[in-house]
């Protein structure tokens, strides 16, 4: 049996040579004992004045932290690809800790966290709550899109106000020490993961990083040492022996894992799956899953059918392939007239997005899964797969637990299914099938006409409440979800130890709301100007992530020194940037 399973004592050797024994790591969470201690007796202002200093550090390691990401993936340094990097890691961080230390300091001055927010209605009565844009900079640098979190069915605007603030409501309740075991694939996520811990929770952390990001523990120390000095942070290197005894050391009163439904079990059942978990202690988890994009059938002009091919490629591709919430199945109308040319389409931007190596591991073998169980699949250059699951000729029942459908491929394959209908009764269909087939929770793309999707009207509205994903993103990609600050994260609530799905929990969520269902994310159909065409007001051009933005790299490394340092003159070069995309 593994250490993973066992908890037996691990000794391993750190990338910079110290030995990590059990015997450090039990004196690494009796630290952390200690600062849960000195945290629960920590006044709101001085938190946010910690978290002032950690955004300082961070910004001050953003270059070294984007090149130690890039090493690990294999990017060369004038790739394109870098905004990623830029992107979802310091990014990320910087506009968290900025939006938790504004939600600090409004508690600490009496005022609730939602007092400037806008509330509104969802179907069956539930409350909304506007988390994009959070700020007039939002506004502007994202301008045409917005997101809001939707409340469960029955909280009132009432309850949301006096609710928000979760463990910042009663500070010196002490959390005690959790463990985060991080994700291998965005380098952002296991600080938020950490922050969100500490915030939300009254938790500090030992953070056990993924072999993936190993290189960036030096960068990581340095950016997060205000809160390692304050003793509410440790981070440790090491396999799965490592996370085996931390995850049942008696000193451990809560999980917190990104990875695989795989790893949360062999956690929670010891390795042999029961019919009762094993694991007494709390679990949160965010897991992945596998993510439609809807594309709802509409006269739709070439550019516009070329825009969104590249939306879609960018769905799939962005990491490489290598993301949680990428866009693994399309869903569209087998009598669309113009399905044909926007598969080909999407063929062309797969092939034309910037080739990069399979840095994650695992991946080759998965796509040679791919291959074997689709032997028909198209092969695009640069390794991407193109797999055409069914079409309406194939009855449901012979595809409904297909691979593609029920297996998060980590990997560049995209597979296409095809239901009968148009208008409101092929969105039903189609929200029936994504809810029934296919695996997880976590993000569902829907991508159509602003004036197919006004034509639908409160149907369209009622559809989105009947597809249970815990973020649902409208002529946008769930990622832009994930990098909201205010937004919550993570899958649609219900899932339980013993049928995980895409994971228990949310995170992010700078706001700290009570009682959220999902987030709810809304794009333009077009960028500037043609969004205007489209009846849209929307000023932002092909968004920076796109992985065909020629300026990519340049626009996200300016948004993160805004980030770092906000202010107006930066505006013109960041907006100058983004237009050559």
């Amino acid at each position: 049996m593994s250490a993973e399973l066992s908890g037996t004592e691990p000794n391993r050797t750190e990338p910079n040579g110290a030995e990590l024994n059990g015997a450090q790591l039990d004196l690494a969470l009796a630290e952390l004992g200690e600062g849960s201690e000195r945290w629960a007796s920590t006044t709101l202002a001085a938190r946010a004045d910690l978290l002032a200093r950690t955004g300082a550090c961070v910004a001050a390691e953003a270059k070294r932290w984007v090149t130690a990401a890039s090493r690990a993936k294999g990017l060369h340094k004038s790739s394109p690809l870098i905004g990623e990097e830029w992107l979802t890691g310091p990014y990320g961080v910087l506009t968290s800790l900025t939006a938790l230390r504004r939600t600090l300091r409004a508690i600490d001055g009496g005022h609730s966290t939602l007092a400037s927010r806008r509330f509104g209605r969802a179907p069956d009565g539930r409350v909304t709550v506007a988390v994009l844009p959070l700020n007039r900079y939002d506004g502007l640098l994202l301008h045409g899109f917005r997101a809001e979190a939707w409340l469960r069915p029955g909280v009132t605007a009432a309850q949301a106000r006096d609710r928000a603030g979760l463990g910042q409501l009663t500070p010196t309740t002490n959390g005690g020490v959790g463990l985060v075991l991080g994700a291998g694939n965005i380098s952002s996520i296991a600080p938020l993961d950490v922050l969100y811990e500490l915030v939300a929770h009254n938790r500090v952390s030992i953070l056990k990083l993924n072999p993936t990001f190993d290189g960036l523990l030096p960068v990581y120390r340095a950016a997060f040492a205000p809160l390692i000095e304050a003793g509410l942070l440790r981070i440790v290197t090491g396999g799965a022996d490592v996370g085996g005894y931390l995850a049942h050391h008696p000193g451990i009163s809560h999980v917190h894992i990104t990875g695989s439904a795989a790893t949360h079990d062999a956690i929670v059942f010891g390795g042999s799956r029961t019919d009762a978990p094993r694991f007494t202690k709390p679990i949160s988890s965010e897991l992945g899953g596998v993510s439609p994009i809807i594309v709802l059938p509409g006269r739709w002009s070439a550019r516009d059918l070329r825009y969104q091919a590249e939306h879609v490629a960018t769905m799939r591709l962005h990491n490489g392939g290598y993301n949680c919430i990428a866009g693994q199945v399309l869903v569209l109308s087998a009598t669309w007239p113009q399905k044909a040319a926007f598969l080909e389409a999407v063929a062309v931007a797969l092939a034309a997005a910037p080739t990069r190596r399979a840095w994650y591991p695992g991946s080759d073998g998965r796509m040679r899964a791919a291959r074997t169980a689709y032997p028909a699949a198209r092969l695009l250059p640069g390794g991407r797969l193109l797999v055409a699951v069914a079409d309406s000729a194939t009855p449901a029942a012979s595809w409904s637990t297909d691979d593609i459908l029920t297996t998060e491929y980590f990997a560049p394959v995209l597979g296409v299914v095809e239901l009968q209908g148009s208008g409101q009764a092929y969105l039903d269909a189609a929200v029936e099938t994504v809810n029934r087939d296919f695996l997880g929770t976590l993000g569902a793309n829907i991508l159509g006409l602003p004036s197919s999707i006004r034509r639908l009207g409160p149907g369209f509205e009622q559809a989105m409440a009947r597809l249970r994903y815990g973020t649902i993103a409208i002529n946008a990609w769930t990622g832009v979800g994930f990098l909201s600050a205010a937004a919550p994260w993570g899958a649609f609530p219900g899932h339980t130890m013993d049928n995980v799905q895409s994971g228990i929990g949310v995170v992010h969520n700078a706001l700290l709301l009570d009682d959220v269902e999902r987030t709810v994310v809304r794009g333009p159909f077009r960028p500037f100007p043609r969004s205007i065409a489209h009846g849209e007001w929307a000023l932002l051009p092909k968004p920076p992530w796109f992985v065909s933005a020629r300026s990519g790299a340049l626009t996200a490394r300016l948004l993160t020194e805004f980030a770092a340092r906000p202010s107006a003159r930066k505006l013109p070069r960041i907006l100058a940037a983004a237009f050559r995309a």
